[in-house]
């Protein structure tokens, strides 16, 4: 009968005969999806762009607390 390394060898062989048929649909759709992924992380990093831009200064206690996108002035003096 078949040993351990011939069915192993058989197996390899019906791996590789599958793979040739499906392997260029499979890599296509792997591209495919890579790009959605990457026109989907592009749009929510603008979308954090844009909220962190809209967003108007805090008031606490009659003072205006910068947001995390805006930087103090550089000579110390408040706005």
């Amino acid at each position: 009968m078949f040993g351990l390394s011939e069915l192993a060898i058989i197996l390899i062989v019906v791996v590789a005969i599958m793979l040739a048929k499906k392997g260029p649909e499979l890599a296509r759709n792997a591209g495919k999806s890579a790009r959605i992924l990457k026109a989907e992380a592009r749009a929510m990093k603008e979308a954090e762009e844009q909220q962190a831009t809209d967003t108007p200064p805090r008031v606490i206690r009659g003072e205006t607390i910068p947001n995390r996108t805006e930087q103090p002035p550089a000579d110390g003096t408040r706005p």
